[in-house]
C-alpha cells in the first residue's frame, strides 16, 4: 500500500493486520516508530498502557514523554495491575517526563532545534541504557506542537526523531488526537504517518487486539 494511501478509510479495520496486543507490544522492533490518530483518550490510554506495561514486563527502561494528565492516567491504570511505581522509577526503569519542559530545552523561535535536541534526548536516554537493558519510548511533544497549530515544527520534529534513532537503538510511540485534524483530514493524517513505519488504529479500545498497518 502506498504511504498517500495509509490513512484512507482509517476509521475501518477491515483492511488491517491484527495481532494480540500483548504481542505487538511485546514484540516491536527496537527501530519501529509507532504512531496512533485516536478518538478519545481512553482509547489512546488504553494504547499508551499497553505499549508501557509490556516494555516493564518485558525488563525494559520505559521513557514516557507526556502531559501532567496524561501520566497521572497512565500511573493510575499501571496500579491496576499491581505495577509498584515508586520501585520502578528508582531502578531506572520507568521514567516520567513533562512533555512542556523537554519541549522547551529544545525549541528557539517556535522550531526544535536540531542540536538542542540532540543533546536533550541524549541526555534522557544516557541512563537508561545503563545495564544493557532495551529502550523504548513514548513522546506527546508532537501532538502539543500539532495541537497550537506549529504543523512546520510538529513534521520537523518527527523528523529529528526519526533522525536520532538512526544512531540509538530504542522503539518509539507517538500519539495524535484525530480532533486536532481539521481541513482535509486524510491530506494532515498521511503527511504525518509517513514519518512512522507503523500505524495503529485508534477509533476503538485494543486492550486483548491491535489493528495496524505497516507504513514502511
Amino acid at each position: 500500500m502506498e504511504k498517500t494511501d495509509i490513512y484512507n478509510d482509517w476509521e475501518k479495520a477491515r483492511d488491517w493486520e491484527k495481532a494480540k496486543a500483548s504481542i505487538f507490544w511485546g514484540e516491536i522492533a527496537p527501530c519501529d516508530h509507532v504512531v496512533q490518530i485516536y478518538e478519545s483518550d481512553d482509547i489512546f490510554m488504553d494504547a499508551l498502557a499497553g505499549f508501557v506495561g509490556n516494555g516493564i514486563n518485558a525488563g525494559d527502561c520505559v521513557i514516557v514523554i507526556a502531559t501532567a494528565p496524561h501520566l497521572k492516567g497512565l500511573e493510575n491504570r499501571l496500579a491496576l495491575y499491581a505495577a509498584q511505581i515508586d520501585a520502578l522509577k528508582a531502578d531506572n526503569r520507568y521514567v516520567p517526563l513533562i512533555a512542556e519542559e523537554v519541549l522547551s530545552r529544545f525549541m528557539i523561535n517556535g522550531w526544535p532545534d536540531e542540536r538542542l535536541f540532540m543533546d536533550t534526548v541524549s541526555k534522557l536516554l544516557e541512563p537508561a541504557y545503563r545495564n544493557n537493558r532495551r529502550v523504548r519510548a513514548f513522546g506527546e511533544m508532537v501532538a502539543i506542537l500539532w495541537a497550537q497549530g506549529h504543523y512546520g515544527a510538529t513534521v520537523h520534529l518527527e523528523h529529528l526523531w526519526n533522525k536520532f534513532c538512526e544512531k540509538q537503538e530504542f522503539c518509539l510511540f507517538c500519539a495524535y488526537p484525530r480532533s486536532g485534524f481539521t481541513g482535509n483530514i486524510h491530506a494532515s493524517i498521511n503527511h504525518i504517518c509517513g514519518k512512522h513505519s507503523k500505524l495503529i488504529a485508534g477509533s476503538e479500545k485494543q486492550m486483548t487486539d491491535i489493528f495496524y498497518r505497516n507504513i514502511g
